[in-house]
């Protein structure tokens, strides 16, 4: 149940007679919302290791895709992030893709994830992802229309797909959320702790300035920073929801250091009445007002990220926790529903999307 599961779950609750397909599912990990619908997968869930291993049967998951029979369906509402928007729909059906992002190991993040494979993987990876490239790109054009999850992603969109997309946030619970009155001198830390995180980042700019800190998160680099923390940094794999919002709340400021596509963690500290503190790159440039909500920093480096708490402190008696609270508020689900509902209709009036003239 992560961003992806959470944008499904919400276009449930707006189509809730709508089935769902998908490559594997899972229910035990799934919302009650999710294991309540109706969910059909292709044959990739019917693979030896496909619940632990999906990504593997990457190559196969074109052709299971477009195996699917979406015959009955006058409205397809893809949800990608990998090629989910390639199944074929009929000829007068409506199909409007809601992107989280083309497949970034397929475009941009192509050299980082190579470099981070096995010999085998990286021997066999030029030849395969050239294709599937291929085939990204022209499943793209089946598509009626786009929606991005920030204008970052839309301008990913243009460069690989050559489509234009309108930008619909992602929804986030900022009702959850709420300020409080007891807020601590510790900075806070929430994210995965994988590699293009970079907690490594945000773990060395603590230590360097002996600022007090809780990082919170698993992965594959906790060991890592858990064995690197200083005795100002507090490490926690896991909080609770509960703990979870009162590490919000309570915090001096959220230091976020990835690159995200959009990020729903600086959205829901904001929610909690806190400033942010993030790397000024990608989806976040969408959710933070730079010198209102919180701040930006410039590079994914100690040094700027150093440069940057130090800047906060000089500017944090200007911050408003109403005015971030407000800001979270852009975000909120009935937003995310609005978009939704807009483009569908837009599409209901338009129709599906005209093949060119051949002349």
């Amino acid at each position: 149940m992560r961003g992806g599961e959470r944008v499904l779950e919400r276009l449930l609750r707006l189509f809730p007679q709508a089935d769902i397909f998908t490559h594997v599912y899972d229910p035990a990990r799934m919302s009650e919302a999710l294991r309540g619908a109706r969910v059909q997968e292709s044959f990739i869930g019917r693979l030896p290791g496909a619940r632990k291993h999906y990504q593997k049967y990457l190559p196969l998951m074109p052709m299971a895709l477009e195996e699917l029979d979406l015959r009955a369906y006058d409205l397809v509402i893809s949800s990608e992030s990998g090629p989910a928007k390639g199944v074929i729909t009929r000829n007068d059906a409506l199909h409007l893709c809601y992107c989280h992002s083309p497949m970034r190991y397929l475009w941009d993040h192509y050299q980082d994830y190579k470099s981070a494979a096995g010999r085998l993987s990286r021997a066999l990876m030029p030849a395969m992802f050239h294709r599937l490239r291929q085939w990204d790109v022209s499943s793209a054009q089946r598509v009626d229309a786009i929606l991005a999850n920030s204008r970052f992603i839309a301008r990913r969109v243009g460069k690989v797909w050559g489509r234009e997309a309108e930008v619909v946030h992602p929804p986030v619970s900022v009702s959850e959320f709420a300020p409080s009155s007891q807020v601590s001198n510790r900075y806070l830390w929430v994210s995965q702790m994988t590699p293009y995180k970079r907690a490594d980042v945000a773990l060395e700019a603590f230590n360097r300035m002996a600022v007090p800190a809780l990082m919170v998160g698993d992965g594959e680099m906790v060991r890592e920073i858990e064995r690197r923390a200083g005795p100002n940094v507090e490490v926690r794999r896991r909080l609770s929801f509960s703990e979870l919002k009162e590490a919000y709340a309570t915090c001096r400021a959220l230091v976020f250091t990835p690159e995200e596509d959009f990020g729903i963690v600086p959205v829901e500290a904001n929610a909690s009445g806190r400033p942010v503190i993030a790397f000024g790159q990608g989806g976040v440039t969408d959710s933070i007002v730079d010198g209102k909500t919180g701040l930006f920093f410039p590079e994914q480096s100690v040094e700027s990220l150093c440069d940057a708490i130090s800047r906060f402190e000089r500017w944090e008696a200007e911050f408003d926790p109403a005015a971030a609270v407000a800001n979270a508020q852009r975000f909120a689900p009935e937003v995310f529903d609005a978009g939704i509902l807009s483009a569908v209709e837009k599409l209901r009036v338009r129709g599906p999307m005209a093949a060119p003239a051949m002349t």
